[in-house]
């Protein structure tokens, strides 16, 4: 009766024209490409090195203070207004010390991640 066909779907490919498509650094790392690997190593390598720097200043002026009483015992007996010197500086001058370095160990590592994000953020 009716020989006729309906017409068929044709798709149409070809290589894409116009402006290739601009990826950000935020969707490299979500897609956990090279770049974004890269990209993320580096941010671990700083907070990594402020990290061992901060452990090294630790363990240069912290660790340092058994030496120092060792190599010269007369620190042992020394007193400053009648505490000895050792408590006086175990027990009083290392809290201020290890709050001075902990604010800056914070500022430094959130400075780390504000030029990441500003690196990474919308443009």
């Amino acid at each position: 009766m009716n020989d006729v066909q309906p017409p068929q779907r044709v798709r149409v490919t070809g290589p894409r024209t116009g402006r290739p498509r601009r990826t950000s650094v935020a969707s490299e790392i979500d897609a956990q490409t090279a770049v974004g690997e890269i990209y993320m190593r580096s941010l671990m390598r700083n907070q990594l090195r402020l990290a061992l720097g901060v452990v090294a200043l630790l363990a240069l002026t912290l660790g340092a203070l058994p030496v120092l009483f060792r190599t010269y015992p007369g620190l042992l007996t020394t007193t400053f207004l009648g505490i000895p010197l050792p408590w006086l500086l175990l027990g009083v001058v290392v809290y201020p010390f290890l709050v001075l370095v902990a604010w800056f160990y914070v500022r430094r590592a959130e400075h780390h991640e504000r030029s990441f994000n500003d690196l990474v953020g919308p443009r």
